[in-house]
């Protein structure tokens, strides 16, 4: 039996339903490499400030075993060299670019969107959930679903053309409610989960946490069970596509994302522990695991839990 996992999101063919996340592959150059390697459907950027940002302490990273915590603190070089880095990208692969763009404050947002569009990426992602600076900007905004919404309804006034990607985070009980008032505020598309946390990792001879800020976001497989919950609250809750994401590192662990409403899956701290090339066997593993399952489309196990 013959599998095609070819993709449409938001009228958008993508070759594979696996994407990379943002904040995993950062650099133009990893992210070229990235393209060539046909088990990658999309290319999500580094999630893009307006002015340049150093990020946290090092170490910024440290591994748990079933996991990583992070605190990265969104470095990325600023909105200026951001916009050439898109272009260039797009200049070497016709796979789908997402340009994440984060804002610090809520009338951030529309003005990094209305810049972005200058680089015509295929999506902009609205980062509204990253956990590891509440201590510069307070709660993400994911976490309140009225903000949630006047971020997308501003985006929306000045970005016409291009489908945008409202990502959420798991640390709120007003998933639902979140997800629900930004689709109503017109957001095209919802990617999730982002970190879960934050959390601590201590040192114990050093007697300190490990990580340069103290705490940082979990992500990896210790947070798959709860990623399958929130894409499930989603899917059930909006009619827009969600870009699964939140432990995936083999071919089941993407389909399940699948079953749980997911669109495309995103793959991130399997790049971080196992490299690029971690596409391709997730992908290989996916045809393998339909073959075996006569699952002839992902249509037809989609959202089916």
């Amino acid at each position: 039996m013959d599998i095609n996992l070819r993709t449409t999101f938001c009228k958008v063919s993508f070759a594979s339903p696996l994407v990379s996340v943002s904040g995993i592959v950062v650099e133009l150059a990893q992210n070229i490499k990235l393209a060539q390697i046909k088990g990658v459907g999309g290319i999500t950027t580094k999630s893009i400030s307006i002015l340049p940002r150093e990020g946290h302490p090092i170490p910024r990273v440290a591994s748990f075993g079933i996991g990583i915590i992070n605190s990265v603190g969104l470095k990325n070089p600023g909105i200026d060299q951001g916009i050439k880095d898109v272009i260039a990208l797009k200049k070497q692969t016709k796979k789908p670019i997402i340009a994440s763009i984060v804002g610090f404050q809520l009338r951030e947002l529309p003005i990094l969107a209305k810049r972005i569009v200058v680089a015509k990426p295929d999506f902009i992602e609205l980062n509204l959930s990253c956990p590891n600076v509440d201590d510069e900007i307070g709660r993400p905004i994911a976490t309140d679903p009225l903000l949630s919404a006047i971020a997308v309804s501003e985006v929306k006034k000045v970005v016409k053309n291009i489908p945008i990607i409202v990502k959420l985070t798991p640390n709120t009980p007003d998933l639902k409610r979140v997800a629900f008032e930004v689709e109503e505020a017109g957001a095209d598309a919802i990617s999730a989960i982002n970190t879960v946390g934050p959390g601590m990792i201590i040192d114990f001879k050093k007697r300190k946490p490990v990580i340069g800020s103290r705490i940082g976001g979990l992500s990896g497989p210790a947070i798959k069970p709860i990623a399958l919950r929130c894409i499930n609250d989603i899917y059930k809750t909006v009619k827009v596509p969600i870009i699964g994401m939140g432990g995936v590192s083999n071919g089941q662990d993407a389909l399940e994302m699948i079953m749980a409403g997911a669109t495309l899956v995103g793959v991130g701290v399997a790049v971080y522990k196992g490299g690029q090339q971690v596409f391709d066997k997730i992908l290989e593993e996916m045809k393998e695991i339909c073959k075996k399952e006569k699952i002839k489309s992902l249509k037809n196990i989609r959202g089916i839990i």
